[in-house]
């Protein structure tokens, strides 16, 4: 979703904490009160930000799930040099 323009030279976890307050504040706008939260992306963000969701009256976490994919065995390395 939007983030807020001034964030963009703070800290990844200031994003994605200001992402999820957003998108809670829409859902109470629409009556949702229990929410199920899939997070995507690298780094610790995105459990501080889902625990400070907790803290917001009127908004129930029932499940949190890292979404991240992560490589099998990652992309082909390129031919080696003949000399």
């Amino acid at each position: 979703g939007p983030v807020l323009d001034h964030c963009v030279s703070k800290k990844m976890e200031l994003k994605k904490q200001k992402q999820e307050e957003n998108a809670v504040m829409k859902a109470k706008e629409y009556g949702i009160k229990e929410l199920g939260v899939k997070v995507q992306g690298p780094g610790s963000g995105s459990e501080t930000a889902v625990k400070s969701l907790g803290t917001i009256d009127g908004i129930k976490i029932l499940w949190f799930k890292n979404i991240t994919p992560l490589p099998h065995n990652g992309c082909r390395p390129p031919k080696r040099r003949r000399v």
